[in-house]
């Protein structure tokens, strides 16, 4: 077998491994790397202003295709800046292997220029984190890293020393990878003992998350047998809610509709799927009797108490139990939360849809709708987080094809546009569309350069409020004057232009619908730049000062109700084809 170095072979694996792509920027220890994927046709080289937006857009590809991604960062700064996107990948599952690299091999631990300890730095975000020692331990940590990242749905990260990525190894060693994983079939006993509680149980509710990705048909013949309203976290919703007889909406800080009535006047819970972090909108009382399907076992009740944990994949097991349940004729606990539901969301749509076209400066709520109608059906959204969270959750509608996230479990800001980039690179014919929020893209600015140098066909609508609209409702709940939230208007639209990306900035609402219908249809990159109302802010369904310090009351006369979009159409539907 032919010998090459270290870098080559890296380069050679993960292109042969299917790897496109690898997102970082280039420097000193990492110039071996950036050098072989030069030289080796099938992978390209992705530059980015920041190395936090390579771990971003790595993330955003692997989410969307659920193979492996790939960022990378010279050593020192250039890897530590990774960090932040490399959380968010880790947190949210998404299958990356970072290319940390080092400072020289002899030089470690001498307090040389640049030097960190990345193989301690990054232990705390990936599942794999190792130092590798010569260019054969490479080889080997190479396998081990990749398999790592895929079957655990995670971050794994290779730190290599500039030097060694030079050495001389043997040939390619990985000859296959376990990509088609198994899904987690469970046991027999749970099953049995879910179909009893089901039976058992007067009135049933269902919470699905993201798990439930690829299990819509078995929740809904579930639904359906249990007479059971549906509702969700935001990770589920755009797998369950579209064409969904059975919606009660969102539950959370985002939340809408009877969701959390529902959840929490049934006799049973069943948590599908979800991982749903805020604990204090979960039922805390001993009546509601509550299981937790997951394929993560790790997961199954350490965010409320269980009656039954369950260990397996959601369309599994639910395709065990619906031949098990006796099957329920009486629909009143559904038919009282469906209209409920309808109640609700007719309550907050009127301080929204009224004169709205007429409004300045205009409300975000119309332009996320504007969005929500003028997207293709297959559109991926990446929406920042704060307010664009709300808008995305509550407007984007969802339909099978159309893809919608943000940085669900990290929560932090300026994630939209760079995993835009990924999506874009993942995806070039797909329309992207970063749902940006003037803080989050003053954060990582510099990657409208990156949008402009690839020619990436992504379209970057700002909700340009001047504020940063969840921290200063934070501040307002908690009674606190908002300091620090406000700040100078921008002309992000100006900057694009500078930058030599298409632009439009749009203040009047009445323009709103004609200008970005022409900016979306528009080839190549274009910046949206949308001057909104700062005093649009949203709260969640149910709040109580028990719950969260952040959202401690619902009479703060400053915070309105906060929109729904489409979903009062569908809850409208849903109340005259009520299930009987």
């Amino acid at each position: 077998m032919a010998r090459t170095s270290l870098a080559r072979l890296l380069v050679t694996q993960l292109r042969d491994l299917g790897v496109e792509r690898i997102y970082g920027v280039v420097g000193d220890s990492l110039n071996p790397v950036v050098d072989a994927i030069r030289t080796t046709e099938g992978i390209e080289w992705v530059h980015v202003r920041n190395e936090e937006a390579a771990a971003f857009a790595a993330g955003a590809e692997a989410r969307l295709t659920g193979k492996l991604a790939v960022c990378a960062g010279s050593c020192g700064p250039g890897n530590t800046h990774l960090v932040q996107g490399l959380f968010d990948a880790h947190r949210d599952g998404a299958p990356v292997l970072a290319l940390a690299s080092h400072i020289p091999s002899e030089k470690i631990g001498t307090g040389f220029f640049q030097e960190t300890h990345p193989e301690i730095l990054f232990q705390e975000c990936s599942y794999f984190c190792e130092m590798v020692n010569s260019g054969p331990h490479g080889a080997t940590l190479l396998h081990i890293a990749i398999q790592t990242a895929i079957a655990k749905r995670g971050v794994s990260v290779l730190v290599i020393p500039g030097d060694v990525a030079d050495q001389e190894v043997d040939g390619p060693l990985t000859k296959d990878l376990a990509v088609e994983l198994g899904a987690v079939q469970p046991a027999a006993g749970p099953v049995g003992r879910l179909a009893e509680m089901i039976d058992e149980a007067r009135s049933v509710m269902l919470f699905a998350g993201a798990g439930v990705e690829g299990a819509r048909e078995e929740v809904l013949a579930l639904a359906e047998a249990t007479k059971a309203p549906v509702g969700h976290a935001f990770g589920g919703k755009q797998w369950i809610q579209y064409e969904n007889p059975y919606d009660v909406g969102m539950s959370g800080l985002l939340g809408y509709g009877a969701c959390y009535d529902a959840m929490h006047e049934a006799d049973l819970v069943i948590l599908l799927g979800t991982d749903f972090p805020y604990s204090e909108f979960l039922p805390q009382n001993e009546k509601a009797r509550i299981v937790q399907i997951d394929a993560d076992a790790s997961r199954l009740g350490r965010r409320v108490p269980l009656d039954l944990a369950l260990h397996g994949d959601v369309a599994l097991t639910l395709q065990a139990v619906l031949p098990l349940l006796q099957g329920r004729k009486d629909a009143k606990f559904l038919q009282k939360m469906l209209k409920a539901h309808h109640k609700a969301l007719q309550g907050v749509v009127a301080a929204y849809t009224k004169n709205v076209e007429r409004m300045t400066p205009i409300h975000p709520e119309f332009v996320a709708a504007t969005l929500d109608d003028l997207a293709a059906e297959d559109a991926v959204f990446t929406v920042d987080t704060g307010m664009c969270n709300v808008w995305g959750a509550r407007y984007i509608t969802p339909n099978g094809k159309r893809r919608l996230f943000g940085s669900w479990h990290h929560g932090t800001m300026a994630n939209a546009l760079p995993q835009a980039i990924g999506a874009s690179k993942a995806f070039p014919g797909r329309q992207v569309i970063s749902m940006s929020g003037d803080g989050g893209l003053g954060m990582l600015m510099g990657e409208l350069l990156t949008v402009k140098l690839h020619q990436l066909d992504t379209k970057i609508v700002v909700f340009n409020n001047s504020s940063l609209g969840m921290v200063k409702l934070e501040m307002l709940v908690e009674g606190l004057p908002d300091y620090g939230t406000d700040h100078e208007g921008v002309d992000f639209a100006a900057i694009a232009a500078g930058a030599g990306i298409s632009s439009v900035r749009i203040t009047d609402p009445k323009k709103l619908r004609k200008e970005m219908q022409k900016a979306l249809a528009t080839p190549g990159p274009v910046l949206i730049d949308v001057v909104t109302d700062p005093a649009a802010l949203s709260m969640p369904p149910k709040i109580s000062p028990q719950q969260i310090r952040g959202f401690a009351t619902a009479s703060t006369k400053i915070v309105l109700a906060g929109g729904v979009g489409k979903m009062l159409d569908m809850a409208s539907a849903n109340l005259r084809n009520m299930p009987r």
